[in-house]
């Protein structure tokens, strides 16, 4: 497909990066390499979109039944 080729140099790029500032900047020891980098980042990601999505089941929760909306947690508070 048409993303293939772009994808594979984005991680090669991201791959690399973390080689190459440790060659710029004289480090010896890096703890984060590419792959961790993408790990971190995706893990980050789908965390956010998971909260994201959990807010807007709660805001829609009212609409979706039928009814008088049954109130959560303690009665008296919403």
């Amino acid at each position: 497909t048409r993303v293939t080729l772009p994808g594979s140099f984005y991680l090669a790029l991201v791959a690399l990066v973390p080689f190459w500032i440790m060659q710029w900047f004289g480090i010896q020891t890096f703890f984060f390499g590419g792959t961790s980098l993408l790990i971190v980042v995706g893990v980050g990601l789908d965390t956010v979109q998971q909260a994201q999505q959990l807010l807007h089941m709660r805001h829609y929760d009212g609409f979706m039944k039928k009814g008088r909306v049954k109130m959560r947690g303690r009665q008296g508070y919403m």
